[in-house]
């Protein structure tokens, strides 16, 4: 049976703690603070009552040392043959050598302390460290909450905003590069959170959405893919400033993907388009389909078709018996298309691809200014007119008009109608809107333009910004996480698994220091 801890502790450890807050009372109770303006009382508290918190920690951590000190040696005592008596490993062989006096620094939210605790030894392997375990205490010196909160601060600024506000609350308890290294430690296990996860299943009628884009990073010369590389470096015209036309920065494209569910719900052409000369009457339009559930992912380390399959699979997850309507939205690149088609075909399900109306619309006035003045109102109307006509299923009809126009365009203003002609034949087979707008489901791809705003150009186009390639991929997993309001769920997940490697797979005698 295991002895109970020694309570009796001769040593006063919250002394020191109980001194500060005696201190603080009394400071704040003298005549001095009766002229402190509101601000330096702030200031005071804060300062002071952060110096508390850490005594007040670093007390408790050399209580439990005291404790297990204290319980290991009755513990040995206890025992007739002391040569027994020993932890063992998760290798399985026994320490029987006790040490007690170990230290090691943990940065915190709160300042750095110092953990004492004993050690378990044996000849040839890594020494065993049992509070650790109970502390479930990390790798490096960096706390869980610490690496919490630079998480937090990071995926919405820069780096340097992120240590400043850390220092501002914390203190001088970690630096830029360990932030950087603690965003990439903590983006690790996202891919397996999402993999352990049920979402959350939906009736036969609502809408399956799924939607995939791309948008370009500013990254190092060493992150770039081969391809771009070698193409900066043939491009590349002086060794001192940029040749006219040359851009200062290469990027490497992402690719994010979203799943989302949708209401049903019908509309006709005329709710989206209005007809031309403008809507008459009092009758709104009918409202689209409103996007539930959103849940986002992307790579930039991977190519497309890894986060096509990961959308996939989180589809899958919600519909496993393909019970639902698959509606996928693109902007009609072709190999998003080819890609889509082939991971549809490989796990037998059979999708409705629909192409971006906005895009559609974007060629449309394209073609507008090959036909019209700049800035001619009619141009407004014609775009229009042809638009309504896509809506009702008229493509076709829509083609043939537009070839006709182009021969009286002129050979110098035909790029523009050219372009939207080879665009519409090219996506003909998923433009049937009509179609669409009957079964009630989305046509534009507003959910997945937005989140390359949200999650990239608001974070990653951050002026001078050049990423390195883990770091862009940790930010970018955790800006997802968090706006699919995953950021505490996953963090437990996260802390379960570290505890697993660190303390399990790989006994903690490899205390490492971030650079």
């Amino acid at each position: 049976m295991q002895a109970p801890y020694d309570t009796e502790v001769t040593t006063d450890v919250f002394a020191e703690a109980r001194n500060t807050f005696n201190c603080l009372i009394g400071q704040l109770t003298g005549t001095a603070s009766a002229t402190l303006t509101h601000d330096r009382l702030e200031e005071t508290i804060v300062e002071q009552g952060r110096e508390l918190q850490r005594q007040m920690l670093q007390a408790h951590l050399d209580l439990r040392a005291l404790r297990e000190r204290q319980q290991a040696h009755h513990a040995r005592q206890d025992r007739q043959d002391a040569t027994t008596a020993g932890v063992t490993g998760p290798d399985g062989v026994a320490r029987r050598r006790l040490e007690s006096g170990h230290h090691r620094l943990l940065a915190t939210v709160v300042g750095t302390v110092t953990v004492t605790r004993c050690a378990w030894r044996a000849p040839g392997v890594r020494n065993v460290y049992p509070a650790d375990v109970a502390l479930s205490l990390p790798a490096v010196r960096h706390s869980a909450g610490l690496a919490r909160l630079a998480v937090i601060e990071t995926v919405r600024g820069s780096f340097d905003a992120a240590h400043a506000s850390l220092v501002a609350r914390c203190g001088s308890v970690i630096g830029k590069r360990q932030i950087e290294q603690a965003i990439v430690a903590a983006a690790v296990d996202v891919d397996a959170f999402y993999a352990a996860q049920t979402p959350v299943p939906c009736i036969a009628s609502t809408v399956l959405a799924i939607s995939v884009d791309g948008k370009g990073i500013a990254m190092r010369p060493e992150a770039l893919r081969p391809a771009t590389a070698k193409a900066a470096r043939a491009r590349a015209t002086f060794r001192t400033r940029l040749a006219a036309g040359e851009k200062p920065a290469r990027k490497r494209m992402a690719t994010l993907g979203v799943v989302y569910d949708a209401e049903p719900a019908p509309r006709r052409p005329h709710d989206v388009i209005a007809v031309p000369g403008g809507r008459a009457g009092q009758r709104l339009p009918r409202a689209r389909p409103s996007a539930m559930r959103k849940w986002l992912c992307g790579s930039i380390v991977t190519g497309p078709g890894p986060v096509i399959a990961k959308v996939f699979d989180h589809a899958e997850a919600r519909d496993p018996g393909h019970a639902r309507p698959w509606v996928v939205l693109v902007d009609g690149a072709r190999h998003q298309l080819d890609l889509i088609a082939a991971e549809a075909a490989r796990r037998g399900i059979g999708v409705h691809v629909v192409i971006d109306f906005v895009h559609v619309l974007e060629k449309l006035w394209a073609a507008a200014w090959s036909l019209h003045p700049p800035a001619a109102p009619a141009a407004e109307d014609w775009v229009a007119g042809h638009a309504l006509a896509l809506l009702a299923g008229h493509t076709g009809h829509v083609i043939t008009a537009l070839t006709a126009q182009a021969s009286t365009a002129g050979a110098q203003r035909r790029d523009g109608i050219d372009a939207c002609i080879r665009y519409l034949t090219n996506n003909f087979e998923h433009l049937r809107y009509d179609q669409v707008l009957e079964a009630g489901w989305p046509i534009a791809t507003g959910v997945i333009e937005g989140a390359c705003r949200h999650l990239i150009a608001d974070r990653f186009d951050l002026a001078g910004a050049r990423w390195g390639l883990a770091g862009a991929e940790a930010v970018l997993k955790l800006r997802a996480l968090i706006a699919n309001g995953h950021l505490e769920k996953y963090w437990h997940f996260h802390l379960a698994r570290q505890h697993e490697r660190v303390h399990q797979s790989d006994y903690q005698d490899g205390y490492s220091l971030t650079a």
